[in-house]
């Protein structure tokens, strides 16, 4: 039930809410009530036969249940609703030769910019052009339960470079992959929750072309098998209005299974990526806790900055914690990035970095858990265990790493027979002497 504090709509479904209205009425105020409505193909029981023609008729607040079968269309959301599967089915949208599977618009809401309040569960979406699911200028999304597979058809992998033909002008970094399975562009306090995605350019996506990210959650979701971009991507990309980029912080990452992504060529994907790339962009203060990173194309996780100069417009990757994951069998940075070995974690910036956490991270087959690549800066790295043999941290550039209480695969410490340090400026002393204990949820 939605209460109208400025009285100007009702709708009367039962006595008991006439007996409630009133009352409101006596002190002034009116209710609208969200209706249900139903989508089956065909259009049967009095149901509307697509989703598009649901959502078209209803009111904020309204719930739609959609029942099993398939809808070939793209659908268009603007106002808050809630786009649910029918108990025990999984409605197709098989949006073949359409631009998107659900496009949840922001953008084209007036006067104010933005749509709030949308739930989309339990839906297969497949075969788009571009997103299964794109979410532009939204608060408060909910795409939750939805198995989102085989989008971004209109991808050219193979061209010089990677190429999106008609992919709209708003999106300004997506041409090398096509804006990916799931993607939030300038959304904040939403969740992606328990998705499958599967077998597009790449899984989740998360940049701020046209306006600022922040306070999102990704959690529970099987992200695997997209080919030519990371599992889960945070990229502070091209302001698409002009100015300065809008900047990523404060997102959560939690307990994923980022695997097998990135895999179509050499290093075309991390288990999670976040990228502030160039001078003005920003990706600050983020999560990424209790994830399985495995077997993907770059590292487990990477962080990259590619451009800075102290005289244009600053650069941050500052503050972000990669805390309590598990992260084995990914492959080496390539390019400028180049970390010489199958890598777990990778940060690499032009730009002085600071204040970034690793804590309480198991590594296993990799041959070097953490490399840090940056002109100055600090990073922290406690109570993580090191696989060995190998590299537990190799500082390839000059910035300071505070590496103590770290299991190194021995009691002694970092040595060659163990887990092992490569560079200068690292504080390994004191270390455990065993394994930190992770607790088992």
């Amino acid at each position: 039930m939605n209460l109208n504090l400025k009285c100007i709509a009702m709708r009367i479904a039962r006595p008991a809410q006439a007996i409630a209205i009133l009352l409101l009425l006596a002190s002034g105020c009116t209710v609208a009530f969200a209706a249900n409505s139903c989508v089956n193909p065909g259009g049967k029981s009095g149901c509307w036969p697509t989703i598009s023609g649901a959502v078209a008729a209803a009111s904020a607040g309204d719930v739609i249940t959609v029942w099993a079968g398939a809808y070939p269309e793209q659908v268009n959301i603007t106002k808050s609703i809630s786009l649910v599967a029918a108990a025990g089915a999984r409605p197709v949208i098989n949006a073949n030769g359409k631009f998107r599977g659900i496009f949840i618009n922001g953008m084209a809401t007036a006067p104010i910019a933005g749509v709030w309040n949308v739930v989309v569960s339990g839906f297969e979406v497949h075969n788009a052009s571009y997103e299964g699911i794109l979410v532009a200028n939204g608060s408060n999304i909910t795409l939750l339960n939805n198995y989102v597979h085989d989008n971004n058809k209109a991808l050219q992998p193979f061209a010089v470079p990677a190429a999106c033909p008609g992919i709209d002008a708003f999106e300004t970094s997506e041409a090398m992959d096509c804006g990916e399975g799931i993607h939030l562009m300038a959304a904040d306090h939403s969740s992606v929750i328990d998705n499958l995605v599967a077998d597009n350019s790449g899984g989740i996506l998360i940049s701020d072309e046209t306006g600022p990210v922040s306070s999102n959650l990704i959690r529970g979701n099987t992200v695997t098998g997209n080919a030519w971009a990371c599992g889960i991507t945070m990229a502070s990309h091209p302001n698409a209005l002009g100015g300065l980029p809008f900047g990523i912080s404060h997102n959560v990452i939690s307990q994923n299974e980022s695997h097998h992504n990135g895999l179509g060529i050499p290093g075309a994907g991390a288990g999670v990526g976040i990228f502030a790339p160039f001078p003005g962009t920003s990706n600050t203060a983020n999560v990424i806790t209790g994830n399985e990173l495995y077997g993907n194309g770059l590292p487990g996780v990477t962080m990259h900055n590619h451009a800075y100069s102290p005289f244009a417009p600053p650069v941050s990757l500052n503050d972000n914690v990669i805390l309590g994951n598990h992260i084995h069998g990914n492959a080496a940075d390539l390019g400028d990035a180049a970390t010489g070995g199958t890598t777990g974690i990778n940060i690499f910036s032009l730009a002085p970095v600071s204040g970034l956490v690793i804590s309480n991270n198991q590594f296993g087959v990799e041959a070097i858990n953490i490399a840090f690549n940056v002109p100055a800066g600090s990073l922290s790295v406690h109570f993580n265990n090191f696989n060995a043999p190998g590299t537990g941290i190799d500082n390839k550039g000059t910035g300071l790493i505070d590496a103590t209480e770290n299991w190194w695969n021995c009691s002694n410490g970092p040595s060659a027979s163990c887990s092992s340090t490569v560079g200068s400026g690292i504080t390994s002393t004191p270390f455990l002497t065993t394994p930190f204990a992770f607790s088992v949820n």
